[in-house]
């Protein structure tokens, strides 16, 4: 039987609940992925040595982009990453100013120990160790002003090389670690929240550090040299950053579509460069993004550097790849993640025996078919309403000692209930309530 601690099986369990791609435990659910792992390995040990990553997933909607992005991020996350999750928009956060997406990633940015946002914690977890090394080298531990003046020494020499490029980051940490140590706490804070990329901090504050104006998009490249470095000696193995919903650039202005689409290719030039040592980027689109003329292929330099061929058999799709392709379910693989998901809500319950009698494997079967074909057939598409219509039975069946599931020919689904990528999927279905 599939078991998770009790607080895992909560997130599991309230998040399918909801439709919602859960943030934890989804090892425990990673259907399908066997073949990503080795070469996902690899990836992530080279970027922990010092390389670095740029990779694209593609699939059509409904075939799992979001769950395949949140497996690799919670895998990098139990390999000792750092972790953060963009989601890319238009109006909150277009790809083509990286200075949003900075900004981002130091307020999703996470770790195994720490939730979102980790950035403060990242950064005075950075100063300890560096209070640390100073104790190693010899300096007293209670002499305070010998151990700051220490710390400042390695604080400069381990940010040599981010302040040629990016000599405001340094300057801010710099005055961050000064007003720490004398209490200061309204400068400290403005300075860590400059240091994340939040604008509007005080003129006051930024005065003080020596530094002027916000950060823009070029100079957030620096910006993000200068957290790899802090994550790198805080002792995290990388950065492991998704770009998700790309494929919104199609649906944008032309002008801002070019301009996002060379951002993308930017990134990946500095990736390709050495740069960015310990980045692992992933993105994720549809395939007509990848290979469509309002996507990748208006740029072809860009097209070039991902582009690969998938007209040849699945089975031999090379995961090592700088872009590999999700199929989406089956309908084997969709009956055994349903079945995880009963284990899971099981392994919790007090009416585990009535569920492993009410829930069998074929009530399991009929339920997948009976979605799928509410769905015009369309297996891929049909994990989330599959998840959430069967977490709605378990929860009956552990609350009504005399509820007994009726049917899975009964199933309904609605069409409020379709997500925009279920209804991109099926082509806007309407009238999909059947009565029952």
């Amino acid at each position: 039987m599939t078991t998770v601690s009790p607080r895992r099986r909560r997130e599991i369990i309230d998040a399918l609940r909801r439709g919602t791609v859960p943030q934890r435990g989804l090892d425990v659910m990673a259907v399908g992925l066997d073949r990503f792992t080795a070469a996902l390995g690899d990836e992530l040990d080279g970027v922990a040595d010092g390389g670095a990553v740029f990779k694209a997933v593609r699939g059509e909607y409904g075939a799992g982009k979001t769950f395949f992005a949140r497996w690799v991020l919670e895998t990098a996350k139990q390999r000792g990453f750092a972790t953060a999750e963009v989601q890319i928009s238009e109006t909150e956060t277009p790809l083509h100013r990286l200075e949003t997406i900075y900004r981002r990633v130091t307020e999703n940015l996470e770790t195994e120990a720490t939730a979102p946002s980790a950035f403060r914690e990242v950064i005075d977890e950075w100063l300890r160790v560096l209070e640390k090394d100073a104790v190693v080298a010899g300096v007293s531990a209670t002499d305070r002003d010998a151990l700051a003046d220490r710390t400042q020494q390695l604080l400069e020499q381990r940010l040599a090389v981010v302040s040629r490029t990016a000599p405001a980051f340094a300057a801010a940490l710099r005055a961050y670690h000064a007003a720490t140590v004398r209490g200061d706490v309204e400068t400290a804070d403005g300075l860590i929240a400059w240091l994340g990329g939040q604008p509007h901090v005080s003129a006051a504050v930024r005065r003080g550090a020596g530094i002027r104006g916000d950060l823009d998009h070029f100079g957030a490249f620096g910006f993000i040299q200068g957290l790899l470095a802090v994550l790198r000696d805080a002792d995290y193995r990388g950065l492991v950053l998704v770009l998700d919903e790309v494929e919104t650039l199609q649906r944008v202005r032309s002008d801002v579509r070019e301009k996002s689409l060379n951002a993308l290719r930017q990134l990946l030039d500095e990736v390709d460069a050495g740069r960015f040592p310990g980045l692992y980027v992933l993105i994720t689109g549809t395939p007509a993004f990848f290979d469509g003329t309002q996507g990748v292929q208006r740029l072809p330099p860009l097209a070039a550097r991902i582009g690969v061929d998938f007209s040849g058999d699945p089975r031999w799709d090379n995961p090592r790849a700088p872009q590999v392709r999700l199929l989406g379910f089956q309908r084997g693989s969709l009956m055994e993640l349903g079945d995880r998901v009963r284990e899971i809500y099981a392994s919790g319950s007090a009416a585990a025996n009535r569920i492993g009698s009410l829930v069998t494997d074929e009530y399991l079967a009929g339920l997948a078919d009976t979605i799928a074909g509410r769905l015009g057939g369309m297996v891929g598409v049909a994990p989330r309403l599959y998840l959430r219509k069967l977490v709605d039975t378990l929860d009956k069946v552990e609350q009504f000692p005399d509820f007994v599931p009726p049917s899975t020919s009964h199933a309904v689904v609605a069409d409020g209930e379709l997500n925009a990528d279920e209804r991109a999927a099926v082509g806007g279905i309407d009238g999909i309530q059947l009565d029952v």
